[in-house]
């Protein structure tokens, strides 16, 4: 499969910390976080896919006393989680890069936490991301994942003044592409979003917390 990426990390290198100031509130992350927080022990290691600033949720993550480890395409954003958040560690990757057969191995982890990530993939990409990361999970681990309901597939949107490429799936859709994919969820969470600009419109936010099934 060819990975496009093209304009993706440009557009949020330009974006960086506005995203904050356009989303200063992220109530579905912060309880994810604090689920995961009480569902494992201190020391579990933890990969934030998409991590952005760092803020919320390797933040939090790192502060119930994980091992966090967060990937980011955009540069700035890498930069700016560094800074955020000194006790993880944040590589400039992509999702593709830790196939089984890609560049990068950072092991294996206890959970996987991707909010608003893979949804900057095409559809056709989707379950192979999502099987890259039920390949990362120990057995048994979790993984939390957010989109945004809408039925898209890798296309053009304005977003705080740039454009970038975005898919998603009504919601009974995506419970099969993520079941298809290796997963149990256990408990679906929506919120209505209202972003705190007009650069960034309404949207309906569906957070899966999900177990890898057993082989």
């Amino acid at each position: 499969m060819r990975f496009d990426r093209t304009g993706q990390a440009e557009a949020f290198d330009a974006i960086g910390n506005r995203y904050d100031e356009v989303f200063p509130h992220k109530q579905g992350q912060i309880e994810a976080s604090e689920w995961l927080a009480r569902s494992l022990p201190v020391g579990s290691r933890v990969l934030d896919v998409g991590c952005g600033t760092g803020i919320p949720t390797s933040r939090r993550l790192a502060q119930a006393g994980f091992e966090v480890v967060g990937i980011d395409l955009s540069g700035v954003m890498v930069d700016l989680a560094r800074r955020n958040v000194p006790a993880a560690v944040f590589h400039q990757a992509d999702i593709a890069d830790l196939r089984p057969s890609g560049p990068l191995d950072l092991g294996r982890f206890d959970a996987v936490t991707a909010f608003f990530s893979l949804l900057m993939l095409p559809r056709a990409e989707i379950p192979l991301a999502l099987r890259t990361i039920r390949h990362l999970l120990a057995p048994g681990g979790l993984f939390l994942l957010s989109m945004v309901e809408a039925d898209l597939d890798d296309c053009s949107i304005s977003f705080i003044g740039n454009t970038i490429r975005v898919s998603g799936y009504p919601r009974v859709d995506l419970h099969e592409v993520v079941e298809g994919a290796g997963f149990e969820i256990a408990e679906e969470i929506c919120y209505a979003y209202a972003p705190a600009s007009s650069d960034a419109p309404p949207e309906e936010q569906i957070f899966l917390r999900c177990r890898a099934r057993s082989a």
